[in-house]
């Protein structure tokens, strides 16, 4: 049994620091300039469990498609906003970026309680891990939506997410839903101490998952449990499961956990591997 205190504790650490900085070029084999990108965020309404309706921003590349495309798990902060760092990553390679708002977040806002508001009536891991189960229907329901539209290939979607979605990712993977590849950054570093059953849940969804994972965290992120348990499972895995371990970003813990994940300056970093890694993935797939 956990203290009602110790979850508390959880709650002070939901929002991430993300600060933009500029974009760089790289190799012709790894992310493209997005220098001269024509980025236009279209908000839409998609169906969620339990009658709601709720929300994203969807990014497109110029033309018809069909595309491949990445869908974008938040993180615990009450407004993710737009991502537009990352949907110009996306974007610039070829893929649609959807970004859905949980329920209780951003332009969902109105479709049911904000997480962080229902993990402070937790007082067990049990319960905690009830909450990420439930935020999950959420991301199945962004999934299936994503793949009835016609500028999609529906077997040629990704997924990845940071820190609580990137624990959504992962429960997203032991589900499979006919994703590709999924790429987990620094899922449940903020709350590693806190809520040790998170980590068998977290280990079993691995186990389970059948498509690749890549784990992705910086040195001097909040906690390096997830990368030091969760990361060297999948590098024993097999296939074209990973764990990557980058050098320190910045200088705080926000710096090396959401700034790292989601800044220009990160992208430049784990760009190349991530797509090298989703190219694989969906190669494998054909």
């Amino acid at each position: 049994m956990y203290q009602r205190a110790t979850v508390l504790s959880l709650v002070a650490l939901v929002n991430l620091a993300i600060i933009p900085g500029p974009v760089a070029s790289r190799r012709a084999d790894e992310p493209r300039s997005t220098a001269s990108l024509d980025l236009n965020a279209e908000l839409v309404e998609f169906p969620g469990p339990d009658n709601r309706n709720l929300h994203g921003y969807l990014y497109k590349p110029a033309g018809d498609g069909p595309f491949p495309a990445m869908i974008w798990n938040h993180g615990s902060e009450q407004l993710p906003g737009q991502r537009t760092e990352l949907a110009e990553f996306y974007v610039s390679n070829g893929f649609v970026f959807f970004l859905p708002h949980r329920r209780g977040h951003g332009k969902s806002s109105d479709a049911g309680a904000y997480i962080a508001d229902e993990v402070k009536r937790c007082s067990t891991g049990e319960c905690v891990i009830a909450q990420h189960e439930k935020a999950n229907r959420d991301v199945v329901a962004a999934v299936e939506w994503l793949k009835q539209q016609r500028f999609v290939k529906p077997r040629e979607i990704v997924m990845s997410g940071l820190s609580f979605g990137g624990i959504q990712t992962l429960l997203a993977a032991e589900k499979g839903l006919g994703i590709r590849a999924f790429v987990a950054f620094s899922p449940a570093a903020m709350s590693w101490n806190g809520v040790p059953l998170l980590h068998d849940r977290l280990s079993r969804a691995e186990q389970h998952a059948k498509p690749p994972i890549f784990l992705i965290q910086a040195k001097g992120d909040y906690n390096l449990g997830p990368y030091e348990v969760l990361g060297e499972y999948l590098k024993t895995k097999g296939g074209l499961n990973r764990a990557k371990l980058y050098p320190q970003f910045g200088p705080a813990p926000a710096d090396n956990h959401g700034g790292f994940a989601t800044r220009r300056e990160g992208i430049e970093i784990w760009g190349g591997d991530v797509l090298a890694f989703l190219r694989a993935a969906l190669n494998q797939a054909q």
